[in-house]
C-alpha cells in the first residue's frame, strides 16, 4: 500500500476499505500531509480506512480554502471510484483535522452541503490573524488584516449552521494554544449528546510524530535496549492518539 497523488490529494487505499477519512493538517505543515502526518495516517490505513489527505497553503480567506479542499476531495473520490480503486457503493466519510484543519472541516460542515458520518477535530484553534501570524500584528492596525471568517464569525457559523452531528474532539494536556474547550461548548449547544471530548498526554505537535528506525545488530546490546525504550516512550502519546481515534471510529475494533 503506497501513497498516490490523485486530483491534488495524497491518497492511501487499503485492499477492502471500510470508510473514508478526509484529512486536513495544520496551517504551516499542511502542504505535504503525506510526510508531516505520515505515521498517523498510515496507521489508519493499516486498519482499513481509505485516507485522502488534501494539501493546502494558508491564506487569509479560509472559506476559499475550505471550498478548494472540498472540491479536490470530491474530485479524488470520483476518480478513485471510476478507476475501481474505491467501491461504487456507499462508504461512510469522516473528516479529520489538526489545528487549522479543524476550522476548515467546521467551515465545510457549516457552509457547504456535505454528508459526513462524523468529524475528528484535534487541537482546534481559531486565533485572529494578529495572533496566528506575528508579522500581521505590525500591519494590522493600518490595514485591518483578518481571516475570513473571523474567529467570532467562525463561532457563529458553528453555532448556527454546522451540520455534522457526531464529533470527536481531542486536546493535549501540554498544548498551550488549544481552544477545544470553547469549541466543545459550541458543539454541545448544537448536538448535546453527540460530542465526545478526550484529553490526552502530549502537545500541539504530537500528531506530527514520525516513525524513527533504530536498527538492531545481530546481538541485542544494552544500547539497543535503551534505543527501543526511547522509541517506545516517544510514540506512547502518538499511539494513544491512534487508539482514541480508532475506538471512536469503531467502538468494537481491536486496537
Amino acid at each position: 500500500m503506497d501513497w498516490q497523488e490523485v486530483s491534488g490529494n495524497w491518497v492511501l487505499i487499503p485492499p477492502k476499505p471500510t470508510a473514508i477519512v478526509h484529512f486536513l493538517g495544520g496551517a504551516f505543515v499542511a502542504a505535504a500531509p503525506q510526510l508531516t502526518y505520515r505515521w498517523l495516517l498510515e496507521a489508519l490505513a493499516d486498519k482499513g480506512y481509505a485516507v485522502v489527505a488534501t494539501p493546502f497553503v494558508n491564506t487569509l480567506d479560509h472559506i476559499a480554502i475550505a471550498r478548494e479542499v472540498l472540491n479536490k476531495f470530491e474530485n479524488a473520490i470520483y476518480r478513485l471510484q471510476a478507476n475501481k480503486q474505491l467501491p461504487g457503493r456507499y462508504l461512510p466519510t469522516y473528516g479529520m483535522g489538526h489545528s487549522m484543519g479543524c476550522k476548515l472541516h467546521l467551515l465545510i460542515g457549516a457552509v457547504f452541503d456535505v454528508e459526513r458520518a462524523g468529524n475528528i477535530l484535534i487541537s482546534f484553534n481559531n486565533y485572529a490573524a494578529s495572533e496566528a501570524i506575528p508579522i500581521v500584528e505590525q500591519i494590522s492596525p493600518v490595514f485591518n488584516v483578518e481571516f475570513t471568517p473571523s474567529p467570532q464569525d467562525t463561532n457563529r457559523l458553528v453555532l448556527e449552521s454546522y451540520q455534522i452531528r457526531r464529533n470527536l474532539l481531542v486536546k493535549f494536556s501540554g498544548d498551550t494554544i488549544d481552544q477545544t474547550l470553547l469549541l466543545t461548548k459550541l458543539l454541545k449547544q448544537r448536538f448535546p449528546d453527540m460530542v465526545t471530548v478526550q484529553t490526552l498526554a502530549g502537545n500541539h505537535q504530537t500528531p506530527l510524530g514520525q516513525d524513527v528506525s533504530w536498527p538492531v545488530g545481530q546481538v541485542f546490546t544494552p544500547l539497543d535496549a535503551i534505543g527501543q525504550w526511547v522509541k517506545q516512550e516517544v510514540y506512547r502519546e502518538l499511539n494513544q492518539l491512534k487508539r482514541t481515534i480508532l475506538l471512536w471510529l469503531n467502538p468494537l475494533s481491536r486496537v
